[in-house]
């Protein structure tokens, strides 16, 4: 327990300092200084520098991932593209590490997500094997656009998103002033860009429609608590996997 609880301080400081100095002035002498432990010690669990900062934010996102959930079980149409992203940009906002990761430098930004490849590899892969399996329930239930790739919907999906996490630093002069409204202006563009309309599905129970369109239920609610119960599924498992890789950090 002693050696889980020194590298919790560990990441607590490294978080701390992230936040008040910045990625670039961090250092693994300071973390270990206010930790109160060796820089020896700091090294025990993390390789680098850039390790040990990516951990705090796979910290951070563990929570998410855990709200993210929650929200899911409480109400299965939050498992809509435009709904996911819009929560988790009021996480993004409220999370500081989050957004100083994202109003970084870019280039930062860009090797930071090299060194997850590499230090996190299976966590990466089944975090895409998770998202690409989303959209593809999500698209066999009919609640998303059947016309594109899955892989093009990923890409459409996380680069708009991106775009939207990046303005908060690159357009924060143009921005509306209200996250709310800024949230709702990214849920906007995935529903219209992504989403079937729900019309749609009311237009498939009709006589006429209902042999030329390929949905099956009588509503988006009634398409989403069909959905949920796999992507609920499929998120656990990658929270769960997301909780064993902070333990074991925190036991090597």
């Amino acid at each position: 327990m002693e050696r889980d609880e020194r590298g919790q301080r560990i990441l607590e400081v490294a978080g701390e300092l992230l936040l008040a100095w910045g990625y670039r002035r961090v250092t693994i002498d300071e973390i270990a200084r206010r930790a109160k432990v060796g820089k020896g010690t700091v090294y025990l669990h993390w390789k680098t520098k850039d390790s040990l900062l990516l951990a705090v934010v796979l910290n951070v996102k563990w929570r998410t991932q855990r709200q993210h959930l929650a929200r899911m079980r409480s109400d299965p149409l939050e498992i809509l593209p435009s709904r996911t992203m819009r929560s988790y940009y009021g996480d993004f906002l409220k999370e500081p590490v989050l957004r100083a990761m994202h109003t970084e430098d870019v280039d930062i930004l860009g090797r930071l997500s090299d060194t997850a490849k590499k230090e996190f590899a299976d966590l990466m892969a089944l975090s895409e094997q998770v998202l690409l399996r989303y959209l593809d329930v999500l698209r066999q239930h009919g609640l998303i656009r059947s016309d594109l790739d899955v892989p093009h919907l990923q890409y459409a999906l996380l680069s708009t998103t991106t775009g939207f996490l990046m303005s908060e630093a690159m357009l924060y002069d143009r921005a509306p002033e209200n996250p709310k409204v800024r949230g709702d202006l990214l849920a906007e563009t995935l529903r219209r860009m992504l989403e079937t309309p729900a019309e749609d599905f009311r237009a498939a129970r009709t006589e006429t429609n209902a042999a030329a369109l390929p949905l099956r239920y009588s509503s988006m609610e009634e398409a989403a608590v069909a959905a949920a119960p796999e992507i609920i599924a499929l998120y656990e498992q990658l929270e769960e996997s997301s909780a064993t890789e902070i333990r074991r950090q925190l036991r090597e």
